[in-house]
């Protein structure tokens, strides 16, 4: 059944963005589901549809928002093993391999994560976001490894949301990226909007774009004649744009190895190891891995917090880089 909430607003809320106010008053509901429902034309600004998450309220201003009965996706369920490092009533946490998407798109309906989530959980996921997207609540690159929360029920996907929104989820990555950082550990704080000249890609800006934070941490340099210099860096988020890190490193001028999208053009290896050259040159992902995830529990408020081991083709680079940078 849809649900109707009608609020009037009150002098103590007058000049706050509607969907600030709509928050403050129903804080079941996230920031981010409630401007999703007003894009799809859910919400009256005194009995007019609006459409614009940003405007102001007014003293005695009657907002109603619609939240209509979530849709049930129509999804053929996957046969892949999911790797699940934890499970209870409420959330799944899973290590995703890279090579596999989370969520049906264009051109991959079928086998992506989702569908293997379908195929585990039976139906047995929330249903509040996107059709496609049932159970998901952040997601991390298809070539990118590392720990993944899903949530099974819509309360705990709701919970779980407006501690995104709130940057209260600790995630820490680990990279190894081209040359060496300068300062080797720092923050990097940015603008960051979709690309003009590529829409897939995102860009940072110095105008406009939403606002990303990347505390970094420089864990190893390698670097000798026999290899070229890398560095095993570990990012810790305080917001989650789209391809942040990836972003952020390229913008720093140390892309990400094996990042096929913000990439930069190297010279060709000279007098370089053939054992890591052909480690380099096969690595058909970027090294890049979500390592930690730490939130609190959406259904007994506990802290939690959940870390994996970096995929063994990574973890072979770094050994190798070791051994021939002694």
């Amino acid at each position: 059944m849809k649900k109707i909430i009608n609020l009037i607003v009150k002098s103590k809320n007058v000049g706050l963005r509607t969907d600030v106010f709509i928050n403050k008053e129903e804080s079941t509901l996230s920031r981010t589901r409630i401007k999703n429902l007003i894009l799809k034309k859910k919400l009256k600004f005194n009995n007019q549809i609006i459409i614009n998450p940003s405007k102001k309220v007014s003293l005695g201003d009657k907002i109603m928002l619609e939240i209509p009965e979530p849709k049930k996706a129509s999804l053929k369920p996957y046969d892949f093993k999911l790797n699940i490092v934890h499970e209870d009533d409420n959330i799944i946490i899973i290590n995703k391999p890279s090579g596999i998407i989370m969520h049906p798109g264009a051109g991959n309906y079928d086998r992506t994560i989702v569908n293997a989530l379908i195929n585990y959980c039976k139906g047995n996921l929330s249903n509040i976001g996107e059709e496609l997207r049932p159970g998901i609540v952040h997601r991390i690159d298809k070539d990118t490894s590392g720990l993944v929360v899903i949530a099974k029920n819509n309360i705990a996907h709701e919970k779980l949301s407006m501690q995104f929104n709130k940057h209260t989820i600790k995630r820490i990555y680990k990279l190894l990226v081209w040359g060496k950082l300068r300062p080797q550990n720092g923050t990097i704080s940015t603008l960051i909007k979709r690309s003009s000249k590529n829409r897939q890609l995102m860009e940072v800006s110095q105008l406009k774009g939403k606002k990303a934070v990347t505390n970094y941490k420089t864990l190893e340099v390698f670097e000798n004649l026999n290899i070229p210099t890398f560095s095993l860096v570990e990012c810790k988020l305080e917001t989650g744009r789209t391809h942040q890190i990836r972003v952020h490193m390229s913008y720093k001028g140390n892309n990400i190895l094996g990042d096929k999208k913000y990439k930069k053009k190297f010279k060709k290896f000279k007098n370089i190891d053939p054992n890591i050259e052909n480690l380099i040159l096969n690595l058909d992902r970027q090294f890049l891995h979500a390592q930690t995830i730490g939130f609190t529990h959406p259904a007994n408020n506990k802290k939690i917090e959940f870390s994996s081991i970096l995929p063994q083709d990574l973890e072979k680079i770094l050994k190798t880089l070791r051994k021939l940078s002694k």
